[in-house]
């Protein structure tokens, strides 16, 4: 049974950082394609970025372009968010979600549909 487990969330003000976790347990995780997702209350869920099973490809919507960084460990079967900047407008509880990684994937992998697996999610909150 797959497991996605994310920690790291919290109240944060307007211009501080967060770096967010996701543990992945169940399957072996060298061979996932990782996304974040969030959803803010009242909204869609939202992609956020995605990473190739060996981190050799990432994505990301436009408005965390050069504020937020995704990256992995694929010792510790751990992938990152690293969110810098952050904005009121960030605020949302934040999800990761994997897949098993393919060329195909990686092309769609802004589209939720093309996760198997999901964490439970964590708050974020970015205070003006």
């Amino acid at each position: 049974q797959v497991q996605l487990v994310e920690s790291g969330g919290g109240l944060v003000q307007a211009g501080g950082s967060l770096r967010l976790s996701c543990a992945v347990s169940g399957r072996t995780f060298s061979n996932l394609g990782m996304g974040w997702f969030r959803q803010a209350p009242g909204k869609e869920l939202e992609f956020v970025s995605s990473i190739r099973s060996d981190g050799g490809g990432t994505r990301y919507t436009d408005s965390v372009k050069g504020r937020f960084t995704i990256s992995r460990d694929n010792a510790k079967n751990t992938v990152y968010l690293q969110m810098n900047s952050l904005k009121p407008e960030d605020t949302a509880v934040y999800s990761c979600a994997a897949s098993v990684d393919s060329g195909i994937w990686y092309l769609n992998s802004a589209k939720s549909s093309r996760y198997a697996y999901w964490g439970q999610g964590t708050q974020v909150t970015v205070s003006s």
